[in-house]
C-alpha cells in the first residue's frame, strides 16, 4: 500500500494512521483503539509530525482562500460532535490543540495539563478524519505526502 523505499517506522505510522482514520469514520470504538495503541507505540515526535502535517493540508483543502477564527472553531464543534457519541475518551481540549499545533500557532507541549501523547495522536485523528470527511476525500494521498515531505526534508543536506 505504501512505497517500500519507506523505512519500517514512516510505514507503520503510514498505516496506523491510516487504520485509526477509516475507525473514527466508521465511529468504530475497538478498532480506533487498537490503531491508537500502534501509533502510541511509535516515536510520538515523527507521528505527530505526520498527523500534524495532514491535518494542515487538509485545512488548506477545505479553506483554500485561508482560516479566520470561525473557520477553526467550526472545525473544533463538528469534529468534537462527531466524536463524542462513539469515543469516551474525547478531549476537546487537545482537539484545540491538534488544530492550533498544525497550524503553527502552538505546540503540543504547551498544553496545560503537560504533553499527554496518546491523547494528542487520538486527537489528531479524528480532526483528521473529521476534516477528510468534510472534503469528500480520502486520507490515504494526504498521508503519503506527509510522509514523503518530511523523508525529503530530513535528507536534504545541510550545507
Amino acid at each position: 500500500m505504501w512505497p517500500n523505499e519507506w523505512p519500517a517506522i514512516p510505514r507503520a505510522i503510514a498505516t496506523a494512521t491510516y487504520g485509526a482514520d477509516a475507525a473514527a469514520r466508521a465511529g468504530s470504538a475497538d478498532q480506533f483503539s487498537a490503531a491508537i495503541a500502534e501509533l502510541s507505540a511509535l516515536p510520538f515526535e515523527q507521528v505527530a509530525a505526520v498527523q500534524f502535517r495532514v491535518v494542515r493540508e487538509l485545512m488548506e483543502t477545505l479553506h483554500p482562500d485561508g482560516l479566520d477564527g470561525d473557520d477553526v472553531s467550526e472545525v473544533l464543534g463538528r469534529c468534537a460532535r462527531a466524536a463524542a457519541p462513539w469515543w469516551q475518551g474525547l478531549d476537546v481540549e487537545f482537539l484545540a490543540v491538534v488544530i492550533t499545533g498544525a497550524l503553527g500557532v502552538a505546540e503540543a507541549e504547551e498544553t496545560p495539563r503537560g504533553r499527554d501523547n496518546r491523547v494528542v495522536i487520538e486527537s489528531a485523528v479524528l480532526v483528521i478524519a473529521d476534516l477528510a470527511g468534510a472534503a469528500k476525500v480520502a486520507t490515504k494521498d494526504y498521508i503519503a505526502r506527509a510522509v514523503s515531505d518530511i523523508a525529503r526534508a530530513e535528507t536534504i543536506e545541510m550545507p
